[in-house]
């Protein structure tokens, strides 16, 4: 008697998944063995792309980008959570209209510095995440070291003040900068302004070259009547108050009213309308600053409005963020369907989804106003309302154009915050183009020996992994330059730079002066279950920083 005729079935493979953490650094593609994340850094959007994204069709289940990426951003299907089961659909959609071929333009082999020439010394001057991917870059070609500058005694720059304290995952980026940057052909100088304390001439004398990777430090403004009117302040103020960064920790806000007002929908303005609308219990369990969550405890705000003068296709912020609002507890996002059109669009089609959603009395409020404009703060002696102005959009050769109709109405708010960009300011001794706000380059080139990346190169755009294609470009660039013979051999040596910049600022804070103050905020943190408990004045940090 013949035994039981069984039949093998082999068990498909899974697709990996990217979702709303994604930094767009590519870091995953170059993972990648079967060559199916798109867009590639070569491919024309990838500048504009809002993440990355994986087909489904071809993914093996090998989750070799998952390891890869820095701020774990990529599941298996199996392992999405109600949160970000969207993305599954997302990834596919992508395909259908991007359909994936090979790579006809294979990433080149970086240029290394020839040994026999030599170590090249390059300066970086910033240490936020433009900053930190240049160095990284140059330290894994190999015969490089860097010297990092910058005027707080904290790295990171908009990592740490500007990531929103809820968005824990896209902070670990910090954490591949961290591993890179422990070695001996590397040093931070931090609590260090160039300008002041040491100058672009001395810098040039003890390096090959100077990398400025000073970001956008300026907001843009409304132009408005009562713009300057207590009440009204800059996104940066905002986030950087939250966040904890020095030079904001004493900002007040007031938060006593029941509406909040942002001009502006990008992805700073949704951030500040999730922290305005959270449960301060929620965010008491993430890295916000202590005088932040505080007086969240005691906000009445119910309401945040975000004003775009456009509509939702052409709004500012991601698709993926837009899509996390509908997930916060007890906020509801509410958007009137007579603002939208129909559309493919995703941004639309979110937007549609909202507009359908039942809305709860009891809930907080996000509320998107599409199609507007302010015209005018008010009030006597702070903000008391704030004048709007209705739009339509009219076709132009760059797209569509806001345009007034006339119709206008005021709205009540005694707090105003504006995000509406940010734009570079300009760096002493190099040219400037005021227009963009940004340091005119040829591939990171400005001068001789000077080079630019990040916001202060392209402009204020882009997500954080952006910045690595970018560093990229500059440092290709650089390392040409040496294997040319254009940039000179420095005057000083290292031993020499670090004397000098010990003598003008005693108070310099080195690595082990940083990896000081990371295990103190990340041990008060342990005790009060957090990630950390941020130091935010700098006489605090730099007491932490010398033990």
């Amino acid at each position: 008697m013949s035994g039981p005729n069984y039949q093998l079935f082999e068990e498909p493979a899974m697709a990996y998944v990217i979702t709303q953490r994604c930094c767009n650094d590519a870091t995953c593609i170059a993972e990648c063995p079967v060559d199916c994340i798109r867009p590639t850094p070569d491919q024309p959007e990838f500048a504009t792309a809002e993440m990355l994204y994986i087909d489904p069709d071809t993914c093996i289940d090998c989750g070799a980008c998952a390891d890869s990426c820095p701020v774990q951003a990529i599941f298996p299907e199996d392992e999405l959570s109600a949160s970000l089961e969207r993305y599954r659909e997302i990834n596919a959609e992508y395909f259908q209209e991007h359909p994936l071929e090979p790579d006809v333009n294979p990433i080149a082999a970086d240029l290394r510095p020839p040994r026999e020439m030599g170590p090249l010394r390059v300066a970086i001057v910033g240490a936020g995440p433009s900053a930190c991917y240049a160095a990284q870059d140059l330290l894994a070609r190999g015969g490089v070291e860097v010297d990092m500058f910058d005027r707080l005694p904290t790295p990171w720059g908009l990592v740490r003040a500007g990531v929103a304290p809820d968005h824990a995952g896209t902070k670990t980026v910090t954490d591949a900068f961290a591993a890179a940057f422990r070695r001996d052909n590397f040093r931070f100088h931090l609590n260090v302004e160039v300008g002041e304390h040491i100058s672009h001439e001395e810098l040039l004398a003890h390096h090959h070259a100077v990398i400025y990777a000073v970001g956008a430090a300026t907001d843009k403004r409304l132009g408005i009547p009562g713009e300057d009117l207590p009440g009204s302040h800059s996104a940066t103020e905002f986030v950087a108050w939250y966040n904890g960064h020095p030079d904001f920790a004493d900002r007040q806000f007031d938060l006593s009213g029941e509406r909040a007002v942002i001009v502006g929908n990008g992805n700073v303005a949704l951030d500040i309308a999730r922290i305005l609308t959270a449960d301060p219990e929620q965010l008491a369990s993430t890295d916000i600053a202590d005088h932040a969550l505080e007086a969240l405890r005691h906000s009445r705000i119910r309401e945040v409005v975000l004003l775009g003068r456009r509509g939702p296709a052409q709004a500012a912020y991601t698709s993926p963020e837009f899509l996390a609002l509908g997930h916060l507890p007890n906020v509801d996002v509410v958007i009137e369907s007579a603002d939208l059109e129909p559309s493919v669009a995703l941004k639309v089609r979110l937007a549609h989804e909202y507009a359908g959603r039942p809305v709860n009395p009891g809930n907080k409020r996000i509320v998107f106003r599409y199609l507007t404009s302010p015209t005018a703060l008010t009030g006597d002696d702070r903000v008391e309302a704030i004048e709007l102005s209705r739009n339509r959009l009219v076709p132009s050769d760059s797209g569509p154009v806001a345009e007034p109709t006339g119709e206008t109405e005021t709205l009540a708010t005694g707090l105003v915050l504006r995000s509406i960009g940010y734009r570079g300011e300009p760096v002493p001794a190099l040219p400037f183009d005021d227009e963009r706000g940004i340091v005119p380059s040829d591939q990171g080139s400005v001068v001789p020996r000077v080079y630019v990346t990040g916001w202060i190169k392209r402009g204020a755009r882009g997500v954080i992994g952006t910045n690595k294609v970018d560093a990229k470009e500059t440092v290709d660039r650089i390392i040409a330059d040496f294997i040319d013979g254009t940039l000179p051999t420095p005057l000083h040596d290292r031993d020499a730079l670090a004397k000098l910049v010990r003598e003008r600022r005693p108070e310099v804070v080195d690595g082990d002066g940083w990896t000081a103050i990371d295990a103190a905020e990340r041990g008060a943190g342990r005790v009060a279950g957090r990630p950390r408990v941020k130091l935010t004045s700098t006489a605090e940090l730099l007491r932490a920083a010398n033990p």
